[in-house]
């Protein structure tokens, strides 16, 4: 598997901390080697913040911002007029987007918002992502995010949380 690297484009409220711990607690849970960690100051809620991941079958002994991402996640398309979140992208980089978006490399999209609304009542996106990620990139499996939910969520918001992750994972469509 060798290191993969995921770069969360979000703002502040959205979950995208949560998201990249979510998926690098379902790594650790799979055997594999995982870090997840945010960058942000004292934002207040809806500024741009970004959270990285690393996944890999070795130990991972760097700490510090993902400038090179194997996959680009952005949770809210206002922000590629805000900032430029596919800064860094390779090649073979793949975007996940909350909506869908035209861009230069492999691109999976969905409609987390409307989802998130449908069954949270709230446009919290974080647990639609992650089912976007894991359909885009197969790097965890659904069984091992749903253990790794029950870190984060019990009884009825894990339910919610848990269908939302399916939900979007069925949704996801890739360009």
């Amino acid at each position: 598997m060798g290191l993969l690297e995921v770069r969360f484009h979000g703002r502040g409220g959205q979950g995208m901390v949560t998201a990249a711990q979510v998926l690098a607690a379902a790594a650790i849970l799979e055997g594999k080697y995982a870090q997840a960690f945010p960058e942000f100051g004292p934002e207040r809620r809806g500024a741009p913040v970004k959270s990285y991941l690393r996944i890999s079958d070795r130990p991972i002994y760097i700490r510090e911002p993902i400038l090179r991402p194997d996959v680009i996640v952005v949770a809210d398309q206002s922000l590629f007029k805000a900032e430029n979140p596919l800064e860094g992208a390779k090649e073979n980089t793949i975007l996940v987007v909350n909506g869908a978006y035209k861009a230069p490399i492999k691109t999976y999209y969905v409609d987390a918002t409307s989802l998130a609304m449908k069954v949270l009542g709230r446009p919290i996106v974080n647990t639609a992502i992650i089912g976007a990620v894991v359909k885009a990139t197969g790097l965890v499996s659904l069984s091992s995010v749903a253990e790794a939910l029950k870190k984060y969520f019990s009884g009825r918001l894990y339910d919610l949380n848990l269908k939302l992750v399916e939900t979007a994972y069925q949704e996801t469509v890739g360009l």
